[in-house]
């Protein structure tokens, strides 16, 4: 569970750095397009020192699921919205509500009650059917990345957050169906190339719905979408399972944790 606060922490924080980058670049003097917008944003410390903190948060992610349940680390990475409000509110002076202000308190709330309930990932290795699910499901996101503009434009934004959440939510699920990490182990593996694809996928969706509608309507998708069908496929089929007699506590928690990080949608794209 520490290793999941961990993922939330980099991811959150790693939002507002690229966003002060990216702030930074858009200032300096120089003429281009959004290419020429990037170069001149990865030239920025705060830009690389963002990049190194998502890679350091993946592997957080990584060790956490293999560790704790599934839907104990969908709901902390959901969480990365909190600490993304916090950093913003200091580093940005980002004027933050009572209401989110409350909110990131109910994130806290619901992240320590799953904290507590939470029990050992499960022991199912999971089907050969079920990597090939996840595998269909990353390519399908892919497609709808890739077509995100073409997308009637009232509830496209859902639309593709909802897609980059069930993208993030294949790489969840495909990491506790990778068994052996050798190199033949992992070609033969189709949770593999769902994982590739998918994180791939998400990125492409989510970019899509934020460059195409509010922040708000594509962020509250995606968590949607990464936290409660990867929740489900580690109960179900995984076997992820609570502490004994704690059952109601994980599922309390899980609930007031997702309801706090929709609230704090506005920042799946640290403002500007």
């Amino acid at each position: 569970m520490v290793c999941a606060l961990g993922a939330a922490v980099c991811f959150g924080t790693a939002t507002v750095l690229q966003a002060m980058a990216a702030r930074a670049a858009a200032e300096a003097p120089g003429r281009g397009g959004d290419a020429a917008l990037l170069l001149r944003a990865v030239r920025q410390w705060r830009y690389i020192a963002g990049l190194a903190l998502d890679g350091l948060g993946f592997v957080f992610q990584v060790a956490a699921l293999r560790s704790v349940p599934i839907y104990a680390v969908g709901a902390a990475l959901a969480a990365s919205l909190a600490v993304t409000a916090v950093v913003a509110a200091r580093l940005l002076r980002v004027r933050l509500s009572g209401v989110e202000w409350g909110a990131v308190g109910v994130v806290c709330a619901g992240l320590g009650m799953l904290g507590l309930s939470s029990g050992t990932e499960g022991e199912r290795a999971g089907s050969d059917a079920l990597r090939y699910a996840m595998l269909a499901t990353a390519v399908g996101v892919l497609v709808l990345g890739l077509l995100g503009g073409r997308l009637p434009e009232r509830g496209r934004g859902l639309v593709l957050g909802l897609g980059a959440g069930f993208g993030f939510g294949v790489v969840e699920v495909s990491v506790r169906l990778i068994d052996e990490v050798s190199v033949g182990a992992l070609v033969a593996n189709a949770a593999t190339y769902a994982l590739v694809v998918g994180g791939g996928a998400a990125f492409l969706a989510l970019t899509s719905g934020l460059q195409r509608g509010a922040v708000t309507v594509p962020t509250a998708g995606m968590v949607i979408g990464e936290t409660i069908g990867p929740a489900v496929i580690g109960v179900v089929w995984l076997g992820d399972r609570t502490r004994e007699g704690l059952g109601w506590l994980a599922v309390v928690g899980f609930g007031v944790a997702v309801a706090g990080a929709l609230v704090l949608a506005r920042f799946g794209e640290a403002p500007e």
